[in-house]
């Protein structure tokens, strides 16, 4: 009796040094931020001071980018850490510029049952997982964030909703707020700060677990909301751009929240954190600014496709450092996995790579020869320090990033040989990816939403602000 009590305790003890030596993981993720929108990307309008004070104690990656230029699929390839048209994730699940949806109804757009999500890979290895705000993955009651890995959510199902409290039953159905399964609870304070609050609890309640946050802020996504007192912090600032200053703000004040929280219980050290975004800020929607970069959201140049990108692990990742390689979102999920002690060779169709041994030192190649984006017919290759984008009305272009990260100088007709050999990356990669399960029909055939050359000149506006 006495061994077997011996070993019981034993076994207890086993198992609280390894769930303490799993790091808890939060993952702060906006919604629609410009590039350039951030202190530690060298904003002098807008006020960033707790993602500043972030990024001076962990890395900055300078070449971050997300897996899709729109919100759905972005985060779809997040959750599987895999390139969501694998599985025909392809176009954003809300009706898109200019578009209608057809094939599917909205609440139908989510991410297939059988393929598995960032929250159940960590569930398996002993997490304990909440999801906060933004879901736009799936709307069906199947997809629904308790279904797929979050042992808590608070949030709300579709691509955007009012950051204040709905009066009466909101028009969509999909922007409610639900406390976990269908239990609707609209936020008694302005979401973004709400959100903050339901992290910092679920802290609080799982401090002696290792826990995994995924906090998805709606901002700063339309609609244009601001608290009047954030407002007037930028009595300088007019129209959306005062608005978005105004979110910014509230964003930052949030991530801070639940920094800090860390810090009161004592487990920042044991913590990783994440802050990116989920695609290139929308600068003719929400006054976000992509500076230097040219395009926006919706389009796969690089204010489209790159984000901000910031990661701490205190004694893990060396501070106030930043890495030049290019890396994406889809490494997240076997980042997380492998910091929580998973085996990531078992995960099937992945595409992301566990980014530590490249941030640490012991690997010094690219993480990623190649990466690649498609939306019908238009696809990208980014292969080294080159990037091709094929469209489906007009001849390729063809970039060297580092040399002309706005892509103003296209280089095509100097390096055809280049152009066939990445429009051959692009059909080989194309080969292994399912049809989209839903498409969106243009109304507008003449209308191109691919080129946008009037945002290769948004700078202007953007350097004067700056000076």
């Amino acid at each position: 009796m006495k061994y077997l009590q011996t070993l019981f305790l034993f076994c207890l003890l086993q198992q609280a040094i390894f769930a303490q030596t799993k790091p808890n993981i939060i993952l702060l993720f906006a919604d629609d931020a410009g590039y350039a929108d951030f202190g530690f990307h060298g904003s002098k309008t807008m006020k960033t001071p707790n993602l500043d004070k972030l990024a001076r104690q962990g890395v900055r990656f300078k070449q971050g980018y997300v897996s899709d230029p729109t919100c759905g699929p972005s985060r779809a390839g997040i959750m599987t850490g895999q390139y969501q048209q694998r599985f025909g994730f392809e176009e954003n699940n809300v009706p898109g510029f200019m578009s209608e949806v057809s094939a599917v109804d909205g609440p139908e757009m989510g991410i297939p049952v059988e393929e598995k999500t960032i929250g159940q890979y960590l569930q398996d290895i002993g997490y304990k997982t909440a999801f906060y705000g933004k879901w736009h993955v799936g709307g069906a009651d199947r997809f629904h964030p308790n279904k797929r890995g979050f042992d808590e959510f608070y949030g709300f199902r579709g691509g955007a909703r009012s950051y204040f409290e709905y009066k009466s039953e909101p028009r969509e159905p999909l922007n409610k707020m639900e406390r976990n399964f269908e239990n609707y609870e609209e936020p008694d304070e302005y979401l973004t700060d709400k959100l903050a609050t339901e992290t910092v609890q679920f802290i609080e309640k799982n401090r002696a677990n290792p826990f995994f946050a995924f906090v998805s802020f709606n901002a700063v996504h339309t609609p244009m909301d601001a608290t009047p007192e954030d407002l007037k912090q930028f009595p300088n600032l007019k129209g959306n751009r005062q608005i978005v200053a105004a979110m910014t703000l509230a964003l930052d004040r949030a991530c801070g929240k639940i920094i800090d929280k860390l810090e009161e219980l004592d487990i920042a050290e044991n913590t990783i954190i994440v802050f990116t975004n989920d695609n290139g800020g929308p600068t003719d929607k929400n006054a976000s600014s992509n500076y230097p970069l040219s395009g926006t959201k919706s389009n796969h140049l690089e204010g489209g496709i790159r984000v901000p990108f910031l990661m701490k692990w205190a004694g893990k990742i060396a501070p106030n450092t930043t890495y030049s390689y290019p890396i994406s979102t889809l490494d997240l999920l076997p980042t997380f996995v492998a910091a929580g002690g998973g085996n990531i060779d078992t995960i099937q169709n992945l595409d992301g790579v566990n980014l530590l041994p490249y941030i640490q030192g012991a690997k010094k190649e690219r993480p990623h020869q190649f990466l690649f984006w498609k939306k019908q017919a238009r696809a990208v290759v980014r292969a080294g320090d080159w990037k091709l984008i094929r469209y489906p009305d007009r001849p390729a272009e063809l970039y060297n990033i580092p040399e002309d990260e706005r892509e103003l100088n296209n280089l095509a007709a100097l390096y055809p040989e280049r152009v066939r050999k990445m429009y051959k990356m692009i059909f080989q990669w194309e080969s292994t990816l399912e049809r989209p399960r839903w498409l969106l029909k243009r109304k507008f055939e003449n209308v191109d939403i691919d080129r946008m050359d009037i945002y290769r000149d948004q700078s202007k506006f953007f350097q004067e602000e700056r000076n």
